[in-house]
């Protein structure tokens, strides 16, 4: 037998941690993966000997450049820009671009890694990317943030295009970065393509997109619920976030008859007991969006409610847990807490919000658990949608994308329950994810030969 197929987890793990020293983030990934797919592989001799699941923890490639740009007081300044090609066995590069202080190459490196599996779950032709820059576009004004996106997608522009690599917005980056950005393009390449998505409906963007990742995230819930005879109506909610995917699903929280009571930012949440319904979801839309101010102005317009500065929103006994804000929110300790308070449902909005000891205490106790890469994954299949909508020269009704994202929804639900599915009836979303996820990608990257 080869020498491979004696190599155990721990001993895996052990090179991916040489390979890619001081990179936690990463790390973490391939680990919460890894640990589910070597229990399903342990008899398939075909993925041992192709390496497959090294060869995925292995970036296709890792573009890093310099990205100079200009304050409005005349200053020249420096950041660093990347783009992760993870995998396109499966399809081009997909994923995110994200402007954030936090960013490294050991975040986008999780992320490109996540993204491949997620973008499996969808059945939609798309491999794994993620890019970004370590910018803040806080504080910055609307000129500053246009300089700085002409001047990143000037040194992007050469390593994508709709046949290689598709980006989209991510955290720190919405509707005007993307604008900026795809204007630099097709300034630079004198080409109209679907080169991004997450465009306004004006220059091709998909009806829909700006919802997706919040609605699909409580849809992957509903779907859960249902799964066990229950469901989103009537239940309290604690999310965290208010941004594009945090108040899209309190929206669609609402919308089935949930009450949401948390909402958060960098410095704090507000609880309000009386719900944030819809005219409160709009008012922080506005105040996110236009204002670009924060979370805690919302106790200053709804009285009633309270801003906990410096905290997290984990310890508010609700029903329903929708952590949709950045990796690691949510710990140990907080997801003890959510489970002695009663919660039933976990579904991720954002990234790998919840450590590897959160998860465990989530599968511990039996929850409905749903990890990012499944339950988050209705923003890339309707960007993945949108990409259809750009070569074909169409544009789709929100009545046909939203029945669309329902379907599509559904069906990464059905795959985790194959996977997942326990002899005692409890469903392990998370290893159902990183199964289904993954043997779509190998078999691809089997049927290539070594590549």
């Amino acid at each position: 037998m080869p020498v491979s197929d004696h190599v155990n987890l721990e001993q895996f793990m052990e090179g991916v941690k040489k390979r890619n020293p001081g990179q936690t983030e990463f790390i973490q990934a391939v680990h919460e993966v890894s640990q589910d797919i070597f229990g399903f592989i342990e008899d398939k001799v075909q993925y041992h000997e192709a390496q497959i699941l090294r060869r995925i923890a292995e970036p296709d490639r890792i573009v890093s450049f310099r990205v100079c740009w200009e304050d409005d007081n005349h200053n020249i300044r420096v950041q660093r820009g990347w783009r992760v090609q993870n995998n396109n066995a499966i399809g081009p590069y997909k994923g995110g671009i994200r402007f954030h202080p936090s960013v490294n190459e050991s975040v986008l490196k999780f992320l490109a890694f996540e993204q491949t599996f997620k973008n499996s779950l969808t059945g939609l032709p798309m491999g794994g990317g993620k890019g970004g820059a370590n910018f803040n576009p806080k504080g910055k004004s609307d000129a500053e943030v246009m300089r700085f996106c002409q001047s990143f997608m000037t040194e992007l522009y050469r390593h994508i295009g709709p046949e290689t690599d598709v980006p989209a917005g991510d955290i720190g980056v919405g509707g005007r970065e993307i604008g900026y950005m795809f204007g630099q393009y097709k300034r630079i390449t004198n080409r109209w393509e679907g080169v991004l998505t997450g465009k306004a409906i004006e220059y091709g963007g998909s009806q829909m997109r700006p919802e997706a990742t919040g609605y699909g995230a409580v849809y992957f819930l509903q779907n859960m619920l249902k799964h066990q005879g229950m469901d989103v109506e009537g239940h309290t909610a604690v999310i965290s976030g208010s941004g594009n995917v945090a108040t899209h699903a309190a929206e669609k929280i609402t919308q089935m008859g949930g009450k949401v009571l948390t909402l958060s930012d960098s410095g704090g949440f507000i609880h309000d007991p009386d719900g944030i319904d819809q005219e409160k979801i709009d008012w922080i839309k506005h105040l996110k969006n236009v204002k670009r101010g924060r979370i805690s102005e919302y106790v200053d317009e709804f009285k009633g409610a309270e801003y906990h500065d410096g905290k997290r929103p984990w310890g508010i006994a609700a029903d329903l847990a929708l952590p949709c804000a950045t990796q690691n929110e949510l710990n140990e300790d907080e997801a003890k807490t959510l489970v002695s308070n009663g919660v039933k449902g976990v579904s991720e909005g954002a990234n790998m919000p919840t450590t590897l000891e959160g998860v465990k205490v989530f599968h511990d106790a039996e929850i409905l658990y749903g990890p990012g890469k499944a339950a988050n994954a209705g923003g890339v299949a309707v960007s993945g949608l949108e990409m259809s909508q750009n070569s074909e020269r169409i544009s789709w009704n929100q009545e046909r994308l939203g029945d669309m994202l329902t379907e599509l929804m559904e069906g990464i639900h059905e795959k985790c329950t194959e996977y997942g599915s326990t002899k005692g009836g409890y469903v392990d979303y998370v290893k159902g994810a990183n199964i289904a996820g993954f043997k779509k990608v190998a078999d691809a990257m089997l049927a290539f030969g070594v590549v």
